[in-house]
């Protein structure tokens, strides 16, 4: 099957590219010496995990308990939750997989702590690492004290293991350029070791110091002493607000193939996807900031315009002229994450053609 025959809309990963990411990414860890734990949040499938695995990662990063159960299920038994798991149900999930994987989740909090000593045992002891608010300004822990005394209550307690402590700078997508990105890039990471020596003073060694986000490790900027491994996600894709950071498209790896439906006026043109297979994300500011809401390949600074559900408006006179009623165009979303989930499945393909589908295993595991 060649592109141009599947049906739309349909999710489109070209494999060259795709290998090209996993293994800049792979060689970027290596040449700092520190794992490579790629965030699978972004692809959401095993098939692509365990090729990342088999290129040289350690294991996988997921954001959901639901997400490690279909990737342990699929042979992966080295995984870590970045997310703080809150809930009875979700960590008697966590116990019962980590008879048979090694499995690790994030904590920043003494209320949580008590959450896990009360479902873990001193023989199935929870394997923790304490996240570290670095600036994105959501999850983590902020002041020195407040993480002492989380070390305190770990250190009394018979049923969890703290195992490191990990960060994420999110708030590298809003870099205003590249050096402010180096800028953010090289103090999470003295946050971050900062946190990893206060816990040395305590009598607590960090086996893992865990940090992550693709803006930052796309540029081949230093990783410093201490750290351990890396966190990067979108990477291995690469979406519209990505390829800002880097300058221009070469890394995007994943389309939106859609057809045209309509010509209504003279520039008006209409695609056959909406926000429910495209998200209505875009970036507001900084070094990823987007235009419109997905960009259309081929075509110089054409970018979808607005959305309903089920459509794509697209004004451009120059754009209407050159297309017909049927044509196929491809998308490069703003935010590639939440669009993957929106699909049961991914086509990867090499030139025009389809090579197979893959199955998008790990959708709509939220919980």
């Amino acid at each position: 099957m060649k592109i141009h025959e599947l049906d739309t809309p349909s999710l489109v990963v070209r494999k060259d590219v795709l290998l090209d990411n996993i293994h800049s990414m792979q060689d970027y860890a290596n040449r700092n010496n520190v794992a490579l734990r790629p965030h699978t949040k972004t692809h959401k499938t095993s098939h692509l995990a365990l090729l990342q695995q088999e290129k040289g990662a350690i294991g996988i990063t997921v954001a959901k308990v639901g997400e490690a159960e279909v990737m342990a299920s699929a042979g992966i038994t080295d995984i870590f939750i970045a997310n703080e798991i809150v809930g009875e149900t979700k960590l008697q999930v966590i116990k019962t997989l980590q008879e048979t994987i090694n499995i690790s989740f994030g904590l920043d909090s003494i209320p949580q702590a008590r959450m896990i000593e009360k479902v873990f045992t001193s023989d199935n002891k929870a394997h923790v690492l304490i996240e570290i608010e670095v600036g994105e300004n959501r999850s983590g822990i902020i002041e020195d004290i407040d993480f002492i005394r989380l070390l305190d209550y770990i250190k009394s307690s018979e049923n969890i293991h703290f195992k490191g402590i990990f960060s994420h700078d999110g708030h590298s997508y809003s870099a205003s350029n590249l050096d402010d990105l180096r800028k953010i890039h090289d103090e999470s990471q003295k946050r971050t070791l900062h946190f990893a020596s206060l816990a040395i003073e305590a009598g607590l060694n960090s086996e893992v110091v865990s940090i992550g986000s693709t803006p930052s490790l796309i540029q081949d900027f230093p990783i410093m002493e201490g750290v351990t491994e890396i966190r990067p996600g979108t990477y291995i894709f690469m979406d519209a607000s990505q390829a800002n950071v880097v300058g221009d498209f070469h890394k995007n790896a994943t389309t939106v193939l859609a057809t045209i439906i309509s010509k209504p006026t003279d520039e008006r043109v209409v695609l056959d996807v909406g926000a429910k297979g495209l998200t209505m994300q875009k970036r507001s500011k900084g070094i990823t900031a987007t235009e419109g809401l997905g960009r259309i390949v081929g075509f110089d600074d054409v970018v979808i315009n607005s959305m309903y559900d089920e459509h794509a408006l697209i004004y451009n006179k120059d754009f209407r002229n050159k297309v017909q009623v049927g044509d196929k165009v491809e998308i490069i979303p703003n935010h590639i994450c939440p669009v993957v989930n929106l699909y049961d499945s991914l086509y990867l393909v090499s030139g025009e053609d389809v090579l197979e589908e893959i199955q998008i295993d790990c959708r709509g595991k939220l919980k």
